[in-house]
């Protein structure tokens, strides 16, 4: 076999030790069946905590989101509710089923923003409750208003939402976007603001770019704040900003890994070294008549900016034509910042577990490792992430344990072709039998169960919140019985 090509994955302390846990683990998988997630709700707390490092360092006032659709975990919000100080934390809901479950889960309206596309029954509960809403539209906007008049509620505060920003004097590419009012039709939406002001509070404007590029996004925000001056201008009294999501996540432990097998995959796919992919499969790139087609299409798995460092490097931006740092704007203007991460605060909160059914060597020897889940379960791949996962021995010792590095391919359990959890070939530090686990770390944001569903009428995995004692061992109960009176403490 050619020497190996690791991917290990970043594992923070917390993560860590409860992978270096097998003792809990297996039982764990025993009772309650593979594949089974488990979340770190304290992780969470951590998490917020170093985006409102980032808030002080920059003297900005706001609220850090968690973006719901991440995760559908009960756990994650709770112990989200019971983080403070409550006005600076809240959550981003996308639906109407996210709605009921943040206001079940312990959050007040003030602390919740309801995004994305809004069907009636959503923007009703969205009204009566008074959460604030991101209008993704002027007809959004004058429905949400004829609720309010028609069933006689509050005003409802709204953050309407921008997109198709431009920059005068700079050329910066900016993708389009399904969602928001193309900001050079700002004016037409402040009028429509001011018509319906008895059933709106305008409260400032939000955007959210599907990238990470920085300079796009200070583009973003700095056309936001020339929307808002002209909205002051009107005489409305807007008070915040809110900037979305996509700050990222560094997966990887060590980056040297993922140049090196980033290069050796396109040497493998122009013939130059053994194959590394099921069936030539290339994540966007072809080889044709010896020369490399296409892009890679895979989440860049090392990532040091990213998270909160990278809502500092963004503030730190020097807005394209107002030519000062973005933060020092907010700052004069008083404006409140709001920040709508995700994938970001679900970062070492959780991993999926799942059971090695079989190994067996193909004719062309090939090893193949059938799981007790499938890629629906663990959509890694599916969101373009390349990671090895961890191999969690069902029993020390034996033949084998101390043998060399193998080469495999990880197979799900569905009676499909393209069920393949893995379709790169994973390197593991020896070859596992049935009844080891496979540990997919840092799988919480998008990777747990986004893709989930219970098809063939295989089961879907089950959620566990697991939580360490005053005396360092391991606890755990299932997701939907997890309440922060387990854990939290003074967050602040």
């Amino acid at each position: 076999m050619s020497e190996p090509l690791y991917l290990a994955p970043r594992l923070e302390p917390r993560l860590a030790a409860l992978l270096d846990s097998p003792a809990f683990l297996h039982p764990l998988v025993t009772a309650l069946g593979s594949p089974l997630n488990l979340l770190l709700p304290d992780q969470i707390a951590d998490n917020v905590r170093g985006f409102r490092d980032v808030y002080a360092r920059h003297r900005l006032t706001g609220r850090v989101l968690f973006a719901h659709k991440a995760n559908r975990s009960s756990a994650l919000v709770r112990r989200l509710a019971a983080t403070g100080p409550d006005t600076a934390v809240g959550i981003d809901v996308a639906s109407l089923g996210e709605l009921r479950h943040a206001l079940g889960a312990g959050l007040t309206p003030d602390r919740i923003v309801a995004t994305g596309p809004k069907d009636p029954d959503y923007l009703w509960l969205a009204a009566r409750t008074g959460v604030t809403v991101a209008v993704d539209s002027p007809a959004e906007l004058t429905a949400l208003a004829a609720l309010v008049e028609r069933f006689g509620l509050p005003r409802v505060p709204v953050l309407p939402r921008l997109s198709g920003f431009t920059a005068p004097g700079t050329r910066v590419l900016t993708r389009r976007s399904r969602f928001g009012t193309p900001a050079d039709d700002a004016g037409a939406l402040l009028d429509l603001v001011e018509k319906h002001r008895d059933g709106v509070e305008f409260t400032g404007v939000s955007y959210h770019l599907d990238t990470m590029a920085l300079a796009e996004k200070a583009a973003a925000l700095e056309g936001c704040l020339r929307v808002l001056d002209e909205a002051r201008r009107r005489g409305l009294r807007p008070r915040a900003v809110d900037v979305g999501g996509g700050f990222g996540v560094d997966y990887l432990a060590d980056g040297a890994q993922w140049e090196r097998y980033t290069t050796e995959l396109t040497r493998a796919l122009l013939g130059r070294r053994a194959p590394l992919t099921w069936e030539g499969h290339g994540y966007g790139l072809r080889a044709e008549n010896g020369t490399l087609r296409g892009s890679l299409g895979v989440y860049p798995g090392h990532r040091p900016v990213s998270g909160a460092r990278y809502l500092d490097e963004l503030l730190a931006q020097t807005a394209p034509s107002l030519g000062r740092p973005l933060a020092t704007l907010l700052l004069e203007n008083l404006y409140d910042l709001h920040t709508e991460p995700g994938r970001a605060l679900a970062d070492q909160c959780g991993l999926t577990l799942a059971r090695v059914l079989e190994v067996r060597v193909t004719e062309a020897g090939e090893r193949l490792v059938r799981l007790a889940a499938n890629a629906r379960d663990i959509g890694l791949e599916d969101h373009g992430l390349l990671l090895d996962p961890v191999l969690v021995p069902g029993a020390p010792g034996g033949p084998g344990r101390d043998g060399p590095p193998v080469g495999v391919y990880l197979l799900g359990n569905l009676c499909l072709e393209s069920d393949l959890i893995s379709r790169r070939l994973v390197f593991l530090e020896h070859e596992p039998r049935p009844g080891d686990l496979l540990a997919f770390a840092n799988t919480a944001g998008y990777f747990m169960d986004f893709t989930a569903d219970h098809a063939l009428h295989q089961p879907i995995a089950r959620k566990v919140a697991v939580y360490r004692d005053g005396a360092g061992a391991w606890n755990w109960c299932l997701d939907e019985q997890y309440w922060p009176h387990l854990t939290a403490g003074d967050d602040e």
